[in-house]
């Protein structure tokens, strides 16, 4: 099977949930998406992370290409799992009357592309207007703003067979999670990525046959992933899916506030960490509403080892006709964010008392 360009470079969007119409340019390498909350920012990672991980679930090394049927009802299906709506119609832009949600995908190998809409009566099906000719080769990782490897045991078979209101990228990660580690000509750029995630938690991370994984500490033994700190489950999240290969040469990583329960020193460990994966083929979505990570970002950028990572950042804004998107290669193309604009309001008062 040819392994061919995965580049993400556009996406259109029109009646989804806040958006109305809006068209996102992607950088190849890391995106960063700001807004205050309820500004569509996890439902549009979410959706296209669904999109993107259909083609990837079908791809079978025998299978024949894309059938119109067989992805009209599995992108509905993983819509409706991870955004888990009632309905798929749900998901349209809330307005009086019927409204028509259109998505459309444009990838630099141009077989991937792939176009759909579906109806405010729509229940579990979408229409598909442009048809890709081919499978995604790799799957792509989404990474929510908790750490699984705690509830990793038996996550899998209780998901599958119990009813949980949880959306299924929990149970796709958990996946990815427990593959076999990667074997072979990969392992010495792997050992790079690894190393300074595993210097931060100062140690390795092992999943034995029981299904549980371990933080392993030079001199102390193992340590159970629920006695470590969430920071540190995080950073053992990705080191987990480095040492698997979801996250080595190419894919996708899609992280919904990886900020969130983290201290500002582990901040930093994810921002280097996430920019490292840029630099190795993987394409980065992330949203976002802190500061400090923007900051971090910025002056990684400035620094000879990231100075050639290709940005870009997209500013949500709720407007009278829903959100509007400005984008541009930095934080300053985008506009003022009202909660990036609080947080230094803070500074400033702050100083003020001084």
């Amino acid at each position: 099977m040819p392994f061919f360009d995965l580049t993400l470079k556009s996406v259109r969007l029109k009646n989804l949930s806040v958006f109305s119409e809006a068209s996102f340019h992607f950088s190849p390498q890391l995106n960063v998406v700001i807004g205050e909350n309820a500004t569509g920012k996890s439902h549009f990672l979410k959706t296209i992370y669904s999109v993107l991980a259909v083609s990837a679930e079908k791809r079978r090394p025998n299978s024949g290409p894309p059938t119109k049927t067989l992805l009209q009802a599995r992108i509905a299906e993983k819509l409706l799992a991870v955004l888990r709506p009632e309905a798929l119609g749900r998901i349209v832009r809330r307005r009086q009357g019927r409204e028509r949600c259109e998505i459309e995908f444009a990838f630099r190998h141009q077989p991937l592309n792939i176009g759909f809409n579906f109806a405010t009566m729509s229940k579990s099906e979408v229409n598909i207007e442009k048809q890709p000719t081919v499978w995604l080769w790799k799957s792509p990782v989404f990474l929510p703003t908790r750490e699984l490897l705690t509830i990793f045991p038996n996550f899998i078979s209780v998901y599958d067979n119990h009813y949980l209101e949880l959306d299924e990228t929990w149970r796709d990660t958990c996946v990815l999670l427990g593959a076999p580690a990667l074997r072979g000509p990969k392992e010495e750029r792997i050992r790079k990525l690894l190393s300074p995630l595993e210097q931060v938690m100062g140690g390795k991370i092992e999943l034995d046959t029981n299904g549980r994984f371990y933080l392993r500490i030079s001199g102390q033994g193992r340590m159970e992933m629920s006695l470590v700190a969430e920071g540190w489950g995080k950073l053992a999240m990705l080191a987990r899916l480095i040492s698997t290969g979801s996250l080595v040469d190419k894919g996708y990583l899609f992280w919904d506030e990886p900020e969130a329960n983290l201290n500002p020193r582990l901040i930093k460990k994810v921002a280097a960490a996430i920019m490292e994966l840029c630099k190795n083929g993987i394409q980065v979505f992330v949203a976002t509403h802190s500061l400090f990570l923007l900051r971090e970002f910025e002056i990684l950028l400035q620094k000879s080892t990231f100075r050639r990572v290709s940005t870009k950042f997209f500013g949500l804004q709720p407007g009278e006709d829903g959100v509007i998107v400005q984008q541009g290669k930095t934080i300053d193309d985008i506009g003022p964010i009202t909660s990036l604009d609080e947080e230094l309001s803070q500074s400033d008062r702050y100083l003020e008392t001084e």
